[in-house]
Formats: structure tokens, C-alpha cells, sequence
């Protein structure tokens, strides 16, 4: 069995950071515009993770409506990045905007 660090150390966590504002703004105009990058990384990083997850994540084609097993991805990421903001936010100086929405 794989140790926990390990499973973590194979995640990139830019890509799902992009995949929680894709998912909050509904797709990849306003998240684009929000991360400041350009549409195609956004969706290069959506397609990696399609794959990465066996599922489109995202049906349409100007609103992306999540599939199910998007939804299930957000409600477990949302929690847990904005505890890792809380937790670099607490020893750093800099302020660190929140990922979620409150």
C-alpha cells in the first residue's frame, strides 16, 4: 500500500485548484480569467484530469455543467484547500485569497 505523502506527492495541486475555479465559475471564460491564464491550459488541465479521473467532469460546451462525480470531487477538495489556505495564511506575512466561496 502506498504511503499517504506518496499519494500526495503524485497530485498536482495547480491542477486542482483549476479544476475547483472551473467548477465554481461554471467554466473556462471566467476561470481563465480569474487565475490569469489562458483558456488553453485551462483546458489542457481539465482534460489531464479527465483522464486522471476516468469521467468528463464537466458536460457542455459554454456552461459546463459538473457530472457527479465533479460535484463529489469539489465537496472533498473545497474543504480541504481552504484548510491549506488557513494553515499558509497563519504563517505567513503575505494575505492569501480564499479559493472558495463563501
Amino acid at each position: 500500500m502506498q504511503n499517504p505523502e506518496k499519494a500526495l506527492l503524485d497530485v498536482d495541486l495547480n491542477s486542482l485548484i483549476t479544476f475547483l475555479v472551473v467548477y465554481q465559475e461554471g467554466g473556462v471564460t471566467r476561470a481563465s480569467e480569474r487565475l490569469g491564464v489562458k483558456q488553453p491550459a485551462i483546458s489542457n488541465t481539465i482534460a489531464k484530469l479527465r483522464k486522471r479521473f476516468g469521467d468528463e467532469l464537466f458536460l457542455g460546451k459554454r456552461a459546463w455543467t459538473p457530472t457527479e462525480r465533479a460535484d463529489q470531487l469539489a465537496t472533498a477538495l473545497g474543504p480541504a484547500l481552504s484548510t491549506l489556505q488557513e494553515a499558509l495564511a497563519s504563517v505567513d506575512k503575505e494575505s492569501v485569497l480564499p479559493l472558495t466561496e463563501n
